[in-house]
């Protein structure tokens, strides 16, 4: 990643299970699964629209 690009970091701070199939397919496609599990993504149109549908289920750590 470069200097330009602006990141965010999550952490998941809730479980998949139970949940409709989007919200895990959204919490897949954000690189989290478990958890306890972080991940730093570069902050896009894209990413935000994911992170909105998972919102109760994972944190932004800045």
């Amino acid at each position: 990643m470069t200097d330009k690009m602006k990141t965010i970091r999550l952490r998941q701070t809730g479980s998949s299970l139970r949940r409709p199939p989007a919200q895990g397919a959204a919490l897949k496609g954000l690189g989290l699964g478990r958890v306890g599990a972080e991940r730093e993504l570069i902050d896009t149109p894209a990413v935000r629209g994911m992170i909105d549908k998972v919102r109760h289920l994972v944190e932004i750590a800045e």
